[in-house]
């Protein structure tokens, strides 16, 4: 075994002149003592570590060294600790991001020897590749979690990723909203249209694309004039499936002006038509918005056809389907409803994220609501 030092049985020198010792940290399962090795250019080195992982333990922090890579722990970590609570997509996109950009640069380092420099670099590195600061901030929110679960696990002490720093975002840029003139352009362009309710609803609910493509009659209480969105039309590895909203607050009840009412019930009607056409042939999923054989819309298609008829109206090309919502909070900032209000018949889980994305509207309301008050004192002034 080599030269001890003076009193210190756990601790020896080897023959090749470098300096061991080991430290007993507890029992095994059996019962069997469990020591973990240090090692060292000189006996001080050495007696230094020890010392150090006794004090770790009295405190509670020690973390026992581990052969475990930084590859090995995030694909562990994806499979037990994500996947039972995430959906499907955003599963794949945690998959996605673990071996298109951590596991190539940082899979093979010891997970216990990883450093914030080395993530701060990975980082610095995809950015300077071009990746988007949201893009980054995304790699960054799935190596922090796990390296979180690894702290509790007593894998690491703590999480190097913590200790960098983050691209800033981008501004938001401005939501684009029909004026009134687009609208009445757009609904113009939508007549004979097959799928004219369809971009109705979204005009007149602020649905999400996949939102409507997965309402079924049950949810359209046309007696009561209200839509509820229970569920979101998504495309996984090639298949749409339906699934639960993002957020609880994506569920919502949503009520339905008149005219949409009318319109709801008359394509219900040219519904049964093509149903009784197609006859055997015809899947009966309860969509309210299917092809002619009842099966679900592709969303991709949706935007084409959307695109069409955008195209057909005359409108601009930064006019894309998702303005047809803004257009629907728009229209309801201006006749003076609250943002909180808005808030939840978007399905916005924060009220701040209400606020920011019409905060362009505001101006233009405030300078209406102070021209009210100049009509008061115009009225007052002429009744003294």
């Amino acid at each position: 075994m080599g030269k001890r030092g003076n009193g210190e049985g756990s601790v020896w020198q080897r023959k090749n002149g470098t300096w061991a010792g080991l430290l007993t940290v507890g029992r095994d399962e059996t019962g069997k003592l469990r020591r973990i090795s240090f090692s060292g250019k000189s006996q001080r080195e050495v007696l230094q570590k020890i010392a150090q992982a006794r004090a770790e333990m009295r405190q509670g922090i020690f973390v026992e060294p581990s052969k475990l890579t930084v590859g090995e722990w995030l694909e562990t970590w994806l499979r037990e600790y994500k996947r039972p609570a995430l959906r499907q997509e955003v599963y794949e996109n945690y998959e996605m991001i673990i071996r298109v950009h951590l596991k190539p640069t940082l899979g093979g380092v010891l997970l216990q020897a990883l450093r914030p420099e080395m993530v701060q670099h990975l980082y610095n590195e995809k950015a300077a590749s071009g990746l988007s600061p949201a893009t980054v901030r995304k790699i960054h929110q799935v190596l922090h979690g796990a390296l979180k679960q690894a702290v509790r696990n007593q894998l690491v002490a703590r999480n190097v990723s913590e200790a960098t720093t983050l691209p800033k975002l981008r501004q938001t840029r401005e939501v684009r909203a029909l004026t009134l003139e687009e609208q009445e352009r757009f609904l113009k362009a939508l007549e004979g249209n097959r799928l004219a309710t369809a971009f109705k609803v979204l005009l007149g609910t602020g649905l999400r694309r996949g939102e409507l493509l997965a309402l079924t009659w049950r949810d359209v209480d046309l007696a009561n004039a209200t839509l509820t969105v229970r569920q979101s039309l998504v495309r996984v590895k090639g298949k749409l499936l339906l699934q639960e909203p993002k957020t609880k607050t994506s569920r919502r009840t949503i009520p339905l002006p008149d005219d949409l009412v009318a319109e709801l019930k008359a394509h219900k009607a040219r519904q049964n038509q093509e149903r009784l056409k197609a006859g055997p042939a015809y899947e009966d999923n309860n969509l309210v918005f299917a092809n002619e054989l009842g099966q679900p819309l592709d969303p991709r298609s949706f935007n084409r056809w959307f695109y069409e008829i955008r195209n057909k109206a005359g409108l601009p090309k930064d006019v894309n389907l998702h303005a047809l919502r803004h257009t629907y909070a728009t229209r309801l900032l201006e006749r003076g409803v609250s943002l909180k209000v808005i808030q939840r018949l978007m399905g916005h889980s924060k009220f701040d994220v209400t606020a920011d994305i019409y905060s362009h509207v505001a101006p233009e309301l405030e300078r209406q609501a102070v021209a009210i008050l100049d009509d008061l004192f115009k009225k007052a002034k002429a009744s003294s």
